[in-house]
């Protein structure tokens, strides 16, 4: 008993938090502790209407997100919504949109909008349920006795402190499925092979999306292997056709520019400003005999002389190949990669405004667009935001596939609805041939909409109780490309939190018990 008892008074010097798994929340009083009915961790789309939902319901709830910023990509420069088919887009999804209509003077719902509007809707639905945040809060530890979770270890990025938060349900609504993690729910990362769940369209795919046209040396100096290989181009082999990788489709930055004068911001030289990064969209260029802004971007304009711009063709705003190790990363890993992609895209955007080779059509183009005063301020004018496509995906109850994308299964347990394309984009770019080729790109329809499975957003039984996690689901990797969309995510959280209410009143916290069609009919009438 003595050595016990001295064992325990070690760790405890040594390392706070090891003494404290599995403790009662009393015995250490250096962890803020706080005790809610519901915690929803990520303040994304999904997060944000998921506490929203949750305390409309009666439940005491705590939201945390890991930065100072509401609303995750919606909020962060994706005002251009992916949609597929609209009547997908149901209860405070819908709202939200509506929301975004009213602040613009409209009665309709609009899809098309600029970050600072959408923010100021997310504090909206905070400050109208009188939501409690934690912000600069990150993940670190979880407090698990069986398949129960009884609370999550938090860090605060701003003062090193740590918190506790104790939860009869748990919510992950992060882009990285952190909690879910944690908690030691099973997840895979990249592409499954084809045979793995009788698909087509996941794994290696070389197809013509997004692609390079024949005859663009790969090399720094053309012609010439020994000179190594041109900056963004992965130094290995293309896999078979179907076969399954650790490969991630690319991330990028939905980029807000204006052209306002009274609001814009010049484009100067950023951090590590390095040219050679580019001389692919040169060659490309020249191959290719592009003349304008959106032959190199796709250039959507958003309300107010603003954009949402995106990845287009052979070379862009993706950064392909750069963030494999972003799903499991430490929180210093993703920092680098962020910074990464931060330069790599601050960076294209004064090469394509400066460099003599890009041809002057295009440089005036650009030369009338800047960053918007109006917009992230707290980040410097720039999103703080990284289009986290695709990180760690659960593997749950059950695995949403391309059978239920195309119609040939359907999930008769709905808590969702999703219609968009079956969409990947490029996860690797090599040397075929002696010429550069990106690889992964996919982009097929489903043909209307289709159930999601509450099993999908349910981990299994035996290895977590009383969590759900709506946007890292269990699916497959071209499956979740279809379900991967900012409204399906924020109807997922509405029914989350909804069965999670229903877990705390009738099934003792147990997600696995609820009733799906009992969580729709309750979605159905706050319609």
């Amino acid at each position: 008993m003595k050595k016990l008892l001295l064992t325990l008074f070690l760790l405890a010097f040594i390392n706070p938090l090891a003494a404290y798994e599995g403790k009662d929340k009393n015995e250490n009083e250096d962890i803020q502790k706080t005790k809610v009915d519901i915690c929803i961790y990520g303040g994304t789309s999904g997060g944000v209407i998921a506490a929203y939902t949750a305390k409309k319901q009666g439940k005491s709830v705590l939201l945390v997100e890991p930065t100072t910023r509401l609303g995750g990509l919606s909020s962060g420069g994706l005002g251009q919504t992916d949609i597929g088919k609209v009547e997908i887009i149901q209860g405070f999804s819908m709202n939200f949109y509506r929301r975004i209509g009213e602040k613009y003077g409209k009665s309709e719902a609009i899809f098309t909008f600029e970050p600072h509007i959408a923010l100021e809707v997310f504090n909206d639905y905070i400050k109208e349920a009188d939501v409690d945040v934690l912000y600069n809060n990150r993940i670190i530890g979880t407090n698990k006795k069986g398949t129960i979770v009884k609370s999550i270890i938090l860090e605060d990025v701003s003062t090193g402190k740590t918190n506790s938060v104790e939860a009869k349900v748990f919510i992950d609504c992060s882009y990285e499925g952190d909690l879910m993690a944690k908690a030691g729910v099973s997840y895979t990362i990249g592409r499954e092979s084809n045979s793995q769940y009788g698909e087509t369209l996941n794994g290696v795919q070389m197809l013509k999306g997004h692609q390079f046209p024949d005859g663009i040396d790969p090399y720094k100096i053309p012609g010439n292997p020994s000179s190594g290989l041109l900056y963004g181009i992965q130094n290995e082999k293309i896999g078979v056709q179907g076969t399954g990788d650790n490969h991630v489709q690319a991330y990028n930055f939905r980029i807000t520019l204006t052209k306002d004068p009274t609001n814009m911001i010049e484009i100067t030289k950023p951090d590590n400003y390095d040219p050679s990064k580019y001389e692919l969209m040169i060659r490309l260029i020249e191959k290719a005999n592009y003349t304008q802004l959106n032959d190199l971007f796709i250039w959507s304009h958003m309300p107010n002389n603003k954009t949402d711009i995106n990845n287009r063709n052979g070379f862009s705003t993706d950064m392909i190949g750069a963030n494999w190790e972003y799903p499991d990363g430490s929180y210093e890993k993703r920092k680098q990669i962020f910074k990464e992609h931060l330069d790599y895209t601050k960076g294209m955007l004064y090469f394509v405004g400066h460099d003599i080779r890009v041809p002057e059509s295009i440089r005036n183009e650009i030369a009338l667009w800047g960053y918007p005063k109006d917009e992230y301020e707290e980040s410097n004018h720039f999103t703080p935001q990284l289009y986290i496509r695709e990180a760690r995906r659960m593997i749950g109850r059950m695995v949403m596939t391309q059978d239920y994308c195309q119609h040939k299964l359907t999930a008769n347990d709905p808590i969702g609805w999703a219609a968009y394309t079956m969409d990947s984009h490029n996860c690797t770019r090599l040397v075929i041939n002696g010429m550069v080729k990106n690889e992964g790109n996919v982009e097929v329809s489903p043909n209307g909409a289709y159930n999601i499975s509450y099993r999908a957003i349910t981990p299994k039984e035996n290895e977590c109780s009383n969590l759900l996690v709506p946007v890292c689901l269990s699916a497959s990797h071209i499956a979740y490309g279809s379900i991967r969309m900012e409204p399906v995510f924020m109807v997922l959280g509405e029914t989350s939190a909804l069965a999670a209410c229903q877990a705390i009143d009738d099934h003792k916290n147990c997600v696995q018990d609820v009733n799906s069609q009992e969580v729709m009919n309750m979605f159905e009438s706050l319609k």
